[in-house]
């Protein structure tokens, strides 16, 4: 029996690879998760299992067509906290070319590039999260990494505005207000150095390298 042509269309329909078929990303964010709070403990093996886990389940995801925006996200996450640094952006740029305003993946591939020392690609990618996202989870490590990018080609003065923006957003970091403190001292503003050096120490009192610049500055400033 023929079948009329709008069940047959839509027979059809249900024979293509990846209709109805489901996403794993809630097993994959609790794997990237256990692989987080496994690596804040420096117990890295168990870490890049979970990460193992979290990448496998999420290209399973992908080869069946059931992936999602989610999906390409802990992908990137996954592979850039394993240092897979070039795999992460591949992956990444493949989910951009889907889900462009997925700006988790852009500030992901900010990193990536930074420690493949692309820094322009790195700061490109940076500053169009924060222009996106002011206010995102990840807006003040963007700023740092444009902090860090800066100092390292010697442009104190952006350095300086990037690592600034950086604290404010989020001011208990010993070290973000330790490389402000640098990159002042650097440009030889003394006094501002001294401030940012004492929000470090202040932090943390054992930090030997906040505490030389603290003295170095103040010299300076006496």
């Amino acid at each position: 029996m023929r079948l009329p042509l709008p069940f047959a269309l839509l027979f059809l329909f249900l024979l293509q690879p990846g209709v109805f078929a489901q996403s794993n990303t809630s097993a994959a964010l609790q794997n990237y998760n256990n692989g987080r709070d496994m690596e804040s403990r420096n117990r890295m093996f168990e870490a890049n299992y979970f990460y193992s886990q979290a990448v496998k389940i999420c290209t399973d995801d992908v080869s069946r067509n059931a992936a999602n925006t989610d999906t390409y996200t802990i992908l990137a996450w996954s592979l850039r906290r394993q240092m897979k640094y070039q795999d992460a952006i591949t992956w990444g740029d493949r989910g951009l070319r889907l889900y462009p305003d997925e700006y988790r993946i852009v500030e992901t591939m900010g990193e990536a590039y930074f420690y493949l020392a692309d820094y322009d690609n790195s700061l490109r990618y940076m500053q169009r999260y924060v222009n996106a996202v002011p206010r995102g989870d990840r807006t003040s490590v963007a700023y740092f990494f444009i902090g860090e990018i800066y100092r390292l080609s010697k442009q104190f003065y952006h350095a300086d505005v990037a690592y600034s923006t950086a604290v404010k957003l989020e001011n208990g970091l010993a070290l973000w207000w330790y490389r402000l403190g640098t990159v002042r001292e650097a440009a030889g503003d003394f006094s501002q150095a001294v401030n940012a050096y004492e929000q470090a120490v202040k932090i943390n009192p054992s930090y030997k390298e906040a505490n030389d610049g603290l003295a170095r500055s103040r010299k300076q400033t006496g």
